[in-house]
């Protein structure tokens, strides 16, 4: 059974040695639902890898055996360094970042200003240049911070930024698993959650080395047996029990996977998403019925295993089974659709549905939402209709559940014409009746306003006009002959980052506008001044905070693009400006 036993004893101590240090380092307030209320801003080889670190072992050893000049070691342990103090995705100049931008960052500041944003909602664009800043392959910081505190701000800001493909990526270009061990947790557990098995061991067959965590390690070995590699399976947990691994629950499912046990353990355990999942995979006849208090992973592992139990089948008569039916249709693991099916199953008389309002006074939450629904169903008066889909949508809220009543909503308020809403629901008819609001893209070019004129040409990749300094000059003519023309904001803006650019713009026209420096807030100023690049771009990151930057005031957009000017920052400054300078249509 152990193929341990067979193996070298020179070898299996080495395979100990090794995993020695693996294993060794590891309510609300009830409202009134009847009020109009505004909406509110988830195939590893072990003895390769045993071979791969002997061979880099023997390779590092024969390196440096072969050089005898002291100068080619210290040009060989500063690579070394250098490439440990090195983790990103994204090459610094893409964004014209530096690989230097935090050796000057004081930790004290850089925590401080984190605290700050972790605050926040961020905006799309304010998390954009916030993954660009933290993933960009850079030296960390060394003042007043470890590497550790360090790593823990990314890991922190990528679990709340949720970014599956992104955090993968990040995971594996940088093979830094054991550097992550959450934030890798987060991912292997919702892959697995979404029953995506073959995600979860494509990850782990792309990790190199040993993994620390003993979680992730027995993911580990379970992809092993699920990859048919059950001897290095086998062997790698033997090894684990001999350093004093011990799980009563997980070795009897994985004696059963391997086929040591024939008689199938029907234990479930909801410790983790793994022990449930094994649950389910050992036990041919697997049923279970979540709760209020089951995690939302398993209950979305459960919808997407075809888990869940028939809403057809609910008896009206139990109020706790339909609380969590509505709880996860919230969480999206039930289709609107099957909820307010079950709402229509519901028995009123005629003088319920004809006097809703007064009849939800004496019902259960549960039984006037669904009223209220088949209230809609029926109403055709647009005013009458629109209230009690507001009043629905109201309820949904005080329950915490308001997204279990989204698509349907929007379905309802879609049949609606808009000329035909009263004005009294105009505002929650606007915020509601679109999921997405599409960002328009197509720019019109419009000569006759500097800003958005032929010029912003300029900053789009690749189509930068061969004549700027001519073309900028002779539209500034134009403008100075104009009386009436009013010089703008972002007429400035984008004069002073062509000026940036070192473009020379004719004394002329130095008069057409004046500029304040005192604009840009004194803290970012200073970071500019001491090179300090990546401060100046995390206050940047919390100046626009919640706000989408085209909706940003036209004074804070200077002093934002007046300090990438300085930084040089010139390629992120560019999709900033062409996201609001141009006309667009």
């Amino acid at each position: 059974m152990k193929n341990s036993k067979l193996l070298n004893k020179n070898y299996l101590l080495v395979i100990l040695f090794s995993l020695f240090f693996e294993l060794t380092t590891q309510s609300q307030e009830p409202i009134d639902i009847w009020n109009i209320e505004k909406k509110t801003t988830e195939n590893i080889n072990l003895s390769d890898n045993l071979e791969k670190k002997i061979d880099t072992q023997n390779s590092i050893y024969k390196m440096q055996n072969s050089k005898d000049d002291e100068l080619g070691i210290e040009e060989d342990q500063t690579l070394i360094t250098n490439n440990i103090k090195i983790v990103g995705l994204f090459d610094p100049a893409e964004n014209g970042l530096d690989i230097n931008m935090w050796s000057n960052s004081n930790g004290d500041q850089i925590l401080n200003i984190f605290k700050r944003i972790n605050k926040m909602d961020l905006s799309k664009d304010a998390s954009e240049i916030l993954n660009i800043l933290m993933l960009t392959n850079a030296h960390y910081p060394e003042i007043n911070i470890s590497k550790e505190q360090f790593l823990e701000l990314k890991s922190n800001w990528l679990i709340k930024n949720y970014n599956l493909k992104l955090i993968e990526k990040y995971l594996l270009k940088n093979q830094i698993i054991n550097d992550h061990p959450e934030l890798t947790k987060l991912l292997v557990n919702d892959y697995l959650s979404r029953s995506e098995i073959k995600k979860v061991c494509n990850f782990f067959s792309e990790i190199e080395g040993s993994i620390q965590d003993n979680y992730l390690s027995k993911f580990k070995i379970y992809c092993l047996i699920n990859n048919n590699k059950k001897e290095e399976a086998q062997l790698l947990l033997d090894l684990k029990k001999e350093l004093g691994f011990e799980n009563k629950f997980y070795e009897k499912k994985i004696n059963y996977l391997m086929g040591y046990s024939s008689q199938p353990n029907i234990e479930i355990s909801e410790s983790t998403i793994l022990d449930f999942h094994l649950s389910h995979r050992t036990n041919p006849q697997f049923k279970f019925e979540p709760k209020d208090s089951t995690s939302k992973l398993i209950w979305k592992y459960l919808s997407t295993s075809n888990l869940l139990g028939s809403i057809k089948d609910i008896e009206l008569t139990d109020i706790d089974k339909i609380n969590s039916i509505e709880k996860a249709t919230h969480e999206k693991h039930y289709a609107e659709k099957e909820l307010f099916e079950l709402y229509k199953r519901f028995q009123f008389n005629i003088n319920q549905l004809l006097n809703i309002r007064e009849s939800t006074k004496v019902l259960s939450a549960i039984e006037s939402r669904a009223l209220i629904y088949q209230g809609i169903l029926i109403t055709t008066e647009i005013e009458n209709k629109l209230l009690l889909i507001s009043a629905l949508k109201n309820s949904f809220k005080n329950e915490g559940i308001e997204n279990a009543f989204d698509l349907e909503l929007r379905i309802f308020l879609k049949e609606i014409n808009e000329k035909e809403v009263p004005s009294n629901f105009t505002s929650f008819y606007n915020d509601y009746i679109d999921e997405d609001k599409t960002e328009l893209t197509n720019i019109k070019i419009n000569n006759k306003i500097l800003h958005q004129s032929k010029l912003i040409n300029y900053f789009k990749i690749n189509e930068a006009p061969k004549n700027i300094t001519k073309d900028l000059n002779d539209l500034l003519k134009k403008i100075k002959k104009n009386k009436k023309y009013f010089f703008s904001k972002k007429d400035i803006i984008l004069v002073e980052a062509f000026k940036s650019d070192g473009i020379k713009v004719s004394d002329k026209y130095k008069n057409l506008y004046q500029i304040n420096e005192s604009e840009i807030p004194s803290d970012i100023q200073i970071f500019i001044d001491s090179g300090d690049m990546a401060a100046a771009m995390l206050r940047i990151v919390e100046v626009i905070g919640q706000d989408e930057i085209k909706d940003i005031d036209e004074d804070t957009l200077y002093f934002i693009i007046s300090t990438l000017n300085q930084l040089d920052a010139d390629p992120l400054r560019n999709k900033i400006l062409l996201k609001v300078l141009p006309l667009k249509v």
